[in-house]
Parts: structure tokens; C-alpha cells; sequence
């Protein structure tokens, strides 16, 4: 996903693909206005800068502490030629490359800002952090290209009230190129790349009473101390304040870049308000068609997605592995556990062969796993699927929900690891079985009457001790189906690879919603990941 995710509800004006087809490549743009809507006299005044301050997280965390006994202040909203850009208008703005920060010789990481306008009305600010005091990082129109005719027309200079947001490079895949890293962008959205992959899903900071039977609220980063690395370091270390109506909140990011780069979370939450339902650590992602969940509308593709699986792995060594759907209705679902050992989205088919795409490669979108860091106690993990018919629309959320009420008043901890690359540590079993595969279509023999009642799934095992066993009499097929009856089920070897097919058909009336579960269990131990399905009879 070279753009960060929209948010929930599917209908939002925000659409991912919208959004980076505007930021490709990450460029932030801009088309040309009438001259009178970029006279100098419009443009916005920047405070004067202030002095260097003290600061640290625990700083922060008082700040957001204190600013949480009063009502969420109104939002900073941008006025004169950055209200009037359009999407036009902001496809023709960049940021000058000989204007980026941190190019001091020796340096690892350099940063660039995102422009303000179109759907970014509210700035962000940005603060450098050196030897424990903090700074502005100010930015102006001679840090952006105007093209198409906008430089003579645009005020020289003017200083910006803030950014849309920033982007970090580092050399990712090749010592002499920096790549885009890690980029914030929209909300408390932000997105970060693994070595050999492209933008695919999001991270947020906070998910706040998604998809329930009120509106859902979208907490903003509203500030950013990043510390200047030294020269040669590869790992950053940045904070952010994090507001909305019901919730505030101090973040630590600790970004590590590599194969699976990873990012060390620290959040400290304030509530205003009773929330009815808190998601920490939400991802979003994207999932058309695929799998057991085929096109229907005659796409070439094989498959488009971000994301393919919802993984859990529990403090029980079971891993378990939820095929992604584009339901025809809202759908959840809820997994609950004890302190997961960790949970994520997965792209697990990694051929081009598997998506037919040779622009939008899905098959190097990054899987991403959150590791809980301490214990978090009783909750669930939360699938949220939601019926979508453009690919631009982000329409998979995952979070986790903490069992202990969420009031106002409240003030409590959570640290996590993120890992993003093409399979991080927990995106599958290790000592199992993986699925390879999930299929499914109409019950019964091809060419026979179609039963309206029931659904066959077929699932491809391979890997682990599965691999070097051969008769079927020595595997024990595991299989339920909660709200429907599991009416067949046939086990073989895929001829003479170590690939294992379960087929199973199920049966449930019109509109159930049927819970499928499957593994392969011998020898007194699980064989397999566990494979779990939601199937909406329709």
C-alpha cells in the first residue's frame, strides 16, 4: 500500500488506493489554482519559534496526563492557499530532495514532510530532539516543488503551520540507495517496509468503538519529537501525542530497519471518556478476492489482497490461521485468549503467478505481526470483514480488546513489537504443518446439481513431520463446524509431494453464519496449524 489506510466504515471519502495514487512513489502533489487563491498575502503565518525545550517520554506522558482532565482541544485548521488545494492541485507538489533533513554526511536516516492540503486540513508538527531538548523542524514552500506553473504564483517562502505528516529513508535494500522506510501520514495512521517489499497494509495508534453500533472515533498523532540519530546509527527513536474526544495518549516508536524491520511501541493512555470498546494495536489491510473467497465479477487475477490470513499464536504453542473474507455483510469475529503469544495479517502466497498483477505486486506486500511485550492480560482478538467492491478500500481491521473495562478516568500501559517484512517471526507455525492453500466452491461431484445448502472447503497442508508420513491411517483429521454440520470429509496425500488435501462440505441454512475448524493432529501432537473459516450462508 504505497498509502496509508482509510478508515472504517468502506465508504469513507479517505480511500487507501485513492490516497496513494495520490502519494506514489510517496510524492504529495498539487494542481494549479487560479492566481488569486496563492496571492503572498494568503499565505499562513508560522508563531515564531520558541526556544529549545526539555524533553523525554516521561515528559510527554505528563503533558497528555494533565491534558486529559479537560475536553479535546478543537483541531488546527489550515487557511488560505493550503485550504484551497484541491486533488488536483495537490498531485503536482514535491518535496525537494535537496531540502531533506538529516543529509549530514555519515547520516542513515533522512526525513522528508509531507505536504498540507486537499485531505489534510490539520498540521502536524514536527520537533527534533538533541541531547534531551527539543525544537521545531519548520517547514516552508521552498522545501516543495510547484509544478505545472504554480512556483511564480505560490508564496516564496511562507512558512507552513505544520505538515500532513513525514516520511523516514534509510539504505533498505541496496548501501548506496535510500529507500522509504517507514512513513505517518493521516490520523494515527503509519506504514513501514520490510527489505524487498512494497506498501501493502497499516498500523494505527488506536482504535476506538470500530465497526459498533455508534460512530467510531479516529485519534490523531497530532505531534512528533523524533531524537537526530548520530551519524551511523540505523535505529530511531520518535514520540508522538496522541488526541481524540475520549482518549489521550503519549506513544514511544523504537524503528529498527532491516529483512523484517521492526518498531518497539510504547503506549500510555489517558481516557476522557468511557469507551466502549478499545483496540490496541489495530491493523488494517485490504482483501478483495482469493482463496476460499473467489472473484465474482470476472477479474483476470488469480487474487488481490494486502492480506490473506489473520494469524494467532497462543501462550499454548497452538498457531492459528483464519482465512480472510469480502463478506457479503459486516462480519466479526472474536478469538479469545489469555496474553496471545502474538497475533497479525499475513501474505502468505509470495508468487507472481498467485495474483496476475504486474503493477500492484501484491505478492511482496509485507506481512505484520504484533508481540505483545509484558502481559496483557484476558481478551480478544478482533477480525473485522467488511464488504467491499473496490480494491482501494481498506476493509480488514485486526485488534486487540482488553476483557477490563475501559472508563474515564482511566490510565493505563501497553508496550508491543512490530515486525514488518515478507515473513516475520509468528506469521506461521515452525515445528507444523503450514496451510499452503484454501480453497472452496460448490458441494458434491463437478456437474452435478448445485446444493444451495452446502459449501465445500478443500485445504492444502505441507511442512513439518506431515511431510514424511504417508498413509492416512496414521493422521487424524480434526474438524468442527459451530451453526453448521460438517456433511463429508475425505483425506489424501497430494500424490507423491509432502502436500496434504482435506476436503470437507458443510451444510447450514440460508443465512447462518458457520465457525469452521480444522487441523491435523497424530502421534499424540498437533501435526498442523489450525485453520479457522467464517462461512456467511447466504
Amino acid at each position: 500500500m504505497s498509502r496509508p489506510a482509510p478508515r472504517v466504515p468502506v465508504s469513507s471519502s479517505l480511500t487507501r488506493r485513492r490516497l496513494f495514487a495520490a502519494l506514489a512513489g510517496s510524492v504529495a502533489a498539487a494542481a494549479l489554482l487560479p492566481a488569486s487563491r496563492l496571492r503572498a498575502e494568503e499565505a499562513v503565518e508560522q508563531p515564531a519559534e520558541p526556544a529549545a525545550e526539555a524533553f523525554s517520554f516521561d515528559l510527554l506522558t505528563e503533558r497528555m496526563r494533565q491534558a486529559a482532565a479537560s475536553a479535546a482541544p478543537d483541531p488546527e485548521q489550515v487557511e488560505g492557499f493550503l485550504a484551497a488545494l484541491d486533488y488536483d492541485g495537490y498531485q503536482r507538489i514535491q518535496f525537494r530532495t535537496d531540502r531533506t533533513r538529516w543529509q549530514d554526511p555519515g547520516m542513515q536516516l533522512r526525513l522528508q514532510a509531507f505536504h498540507l492540503g486537499w485531505l489534510f486540513g490539520e498540521p502536524v508538527h514536527v520537533y527534533e530532539v538533541v541531547d534531551g531538548n527539543a525544537r521545531p523542524m519548520t517547514f516552508s514552500t521552498a522545501d516543495f516543488e510547484y509544478r505545472g506553473g504554480l512556483a511564480d504564483q505560490v508564496p516564496a517562502d511562507a512558512p507552513m503551520p505544520g505538515v500532513a505528516g513525514f516520511r523516514l529513508l534509510t539504505p533498505l535494500n541496496r548501501a548506496d540507495l535510500f529507500d522509504e522506510l517507514v512513513a505517518f501520514l493521516g490520523a494515527s495512521y503509519f506504514r513501514a517496509l520490510g527489505r524487498g517489499t512494497l506498501y501493502g497494509l497499516s498500523a494505527r495508534g488506536l482504535a476506538v468503538n470500530t465497526a459498533l453500533s455508534g460512530d467510531e472515533e479516529f485519534p490523531r498523532f497530532t505531534a512528533f519529537w523524533l531524537e537526530r540519530p548520530a551519524p551511523g546509527e540505523q535505529s530511531v527513536t520518535l514520540c508522538a501525542a496522541l488526541e481524540s474526544r475520549s482518549v489521550a495518549g503519549a506513544y514511544r516508536f523504537v524503528i529498527h530497519p532491516g529483512e523484517n524491520t521492526e518498531m518497539e511501541v510504547t503506549a500510555r493512555l489517558f481516557l476522557r471518556r468511557d469507551v466502549e470498546q478499545l483496540g490496541i494495536a489495530p491493523l488494517t489491510s485490504m482483501f478483495m478476492f482469493g482463496g476460499a473467497d473467489p472473484d465474482a465479477t470476472g477479474d483476470f487475477r488469480v487474487s488481490v489482497h494486502d492480506s490473506e490470513y489473520l494469524v494467532v499464536n497462543t501462550r499454548g504453542g497452538e498457531t492459528l490461521l483464519r482465512a480472510l473474507n469480502n463478506p457479503p455483510r459486516l462480519a466479526s469475529s472474536y478469538l479469545t485468549m489469555t496474553a496471545p503469544q502474538s497475533f497479525g495479517l499475513i501474505q502468505r502466497s509470495r508468487r507472481f503467478d498467485d495474483y496476475l498483477d504486474a503493477e500492484a505486486h501484491y505478492e511482496r506486500r509485507p506481512s505484520l505481526m504484533v508481540e505483545p511485550l509484558g502481559d496483557w492480560g484476558q481478551g480478544v482478538v478482533r477480525l473485522i470483514e467488511i464488504p467491499s467492491t473496490f480494491e482501494g478500500n481498506d476493509n480488514i481491521v485486526a485488534y486487540w480488546v482488553p476483557s477490563a473495562p475501559t472508563r474515564a478516568g482511566d490510565a493505563l500501559e501497553v508496550a508491543y513489537r512490530l515486525s514488518w517484512g515478507l515473513e516475520p517471526r509468528g506469521s506461521g507455525g515452525t515445528d507444523v504443518a503450514r496451510v499452503v492453500r484454501t480453497r472452496s466452491g460448490v458441494a458434491g461431484v463437478a456437474g452435478a446439481e448445485v446444493a444451495p445448502d452446502k459449501r465445500k472447503f478443500v485445504i492444502d497442508f505441507a511442512g513439518g513431520l506431515l511431510g514424511e508420513l504417508i498413509d492416512p491411517e496414521e493422521v487424524d483429521p480434526d474438524v468442527s463446524a459451530v451453526n453448521g454440520q460438517v456433511t463429508e470429509m475425505v483425506l489424501s496425500r497430494v500424490g507423491d509431494s509432502e502436500t496434504w488435501r482435506l476436503v470437507i462440505e458443510v451444510q447450514a441454512p440460508a443465512g447462518a453464519v458457520v465457525e469452521l475448524r480444522a487441523r491435523l493432529s497424530g502421534f499424540g501432537r498437533a501435526l498442523t496449524e489450525t485453520w479457522l473459516y467464517q462461512w456467511v450462508r447466504q
